[in-house]
């Protein structure tokens, strides 16, 4: 036995990934930290976000008791455990990839890392009674993790060199400028949350809500995420129609269509929800939809390239000097 168990541990540490199977990895870990947000959402929606009012354990016990939001909310928690398990492994398997790369390796540091912060930053968000500053805090982290694994999966399909520099610095730095405009629009639309009805907790529980202008703060950042988020569409349709314009390579026009379609959803959802008074269903509908257009305007700026450096022809002073003699 323990000799068998010697030759599995040497097989195990000779093992290589093929770049293809390291892009199932890396996409595998895109799912899961996608997953965890929509899970993360759902447990604020139902009112279970102080279902285990402690952490790591649930009211001092590694199980929670047969409580509804109490399940809800240690589910939430368990499900960290096989997001975790996704991406260590996308870590660890970079250094097993052949050929080796620096960059995945490096860029794949950032998933364990994260997971690692939210769980700090998740416990935090309990402990602090679900404040309305730690509840954003913790969105927007999962938002960077989410885009350092797009960033991940996008460079893990390709060879270094695969896909040529782009020579459309229009159209690229839209796209980038688009992500920009699209996390500014999911920071305001956590504030939108944080001042609303969804504070995470069971009816009676005191919860820290974003009030500056009393009921009217609910109004003004809800208006105020919806203009933003009109920039945003906007910003999309340009690179949209930039990329039809130009004849722009077929991956960035799909993924400019696929994003230009998830903001207009998201935005016909929103407007339900405020004319229906933000039902907790379409809420989380609307959460989902903005973790997927998040995901969606990432892909259209990593397909739309790195830009073309610019060639500056240097003055040639011994050429120009020798032309003026001649002449």
């Amino acid at each position: 036995m323990p000799g068998s168990l010697t030759r599995t541990w040497r097989r195990a540490k000779e093992a290589t990934l093929t770049p293809r199977q390291y892009a199932i990895t890396a996409y595998v870990a895109l799912g899961a930290l996608t997953l965890i947000v929509m899970s993360g959402a759902a447990v604020r929606l139902t009112g279970s976000g102080l279902g285990c009012p402690t952490w790591p354990k649930c009211y001092g016990k590694v199980y929670p008791p047969l409580n509804t939001h109490a399940v809800i909310e240690f589910s939430n928690r368990m499900i960290t455990v096989p997001v975790s398990i996704a991406a260590i492994a996308a870590f660890v398997l970079a250094f097993k990839r052949r050929p080796y790369r620096r960059d995945l390796m490096r860029l794949s540091t950032l998933l364990p890392l994260g997971v690692l912060a939210q769980a700090v930053l998740g416990g935090l968000t309990v402990r602090g009674a679900l404040d309305y500053g730690w509840v954003m805090a913790h969105f927007a982290l999962s938002m960077l993790v989410v885009a350092a694994a797009v960033a991940l999966a996008w460079r893990a399909t390709y060879e270094p060199g695969e896909r040529p520099l782009s020579h459309d610095r229009k159209l690229t730095l839209w796209a980038r400028a688009t992500v920009a405009l699209g996390a500014l629009t999911i920071f305001a639309g956590t504030a939108a949350t944080a001042a609303g009805p969804h504070a995470g907790g069971s009816p009676g529980q005191k919860i820290n809500r974003l009030d500056f202008d009393g009921k009217g703060t609910m109004d003004f950042v809800i208006h105020r995420h919806g203009e933003i988020a009109l920039v945003f569409g906007l910003a999309a349709l340009a690179v949209w129609w930039l990329a039809r314009r130009h004849e722009a390579d077929p991956q960035i026009r799909r993924w400019s269509t696929i994003t230009c379609a998830l903001i207009a959803l998201q935005g016909l959802v929103g407007l339900d929800q405020y004319k229906t008074h933000l039902p907790t269903e379409l809420v989380w509908v609307h959460v989902s939809l903005a973790s997927l257009s998040w995901l969606a305007v990432l892909w259209t700026a990593c397909a739309a390239g790195r830009l073309q450096p610019r060639k500056v022809l240097a003055p040639q002073p011994h050429a120009t000097s020798r032309a003026r003699v001649s002449a």
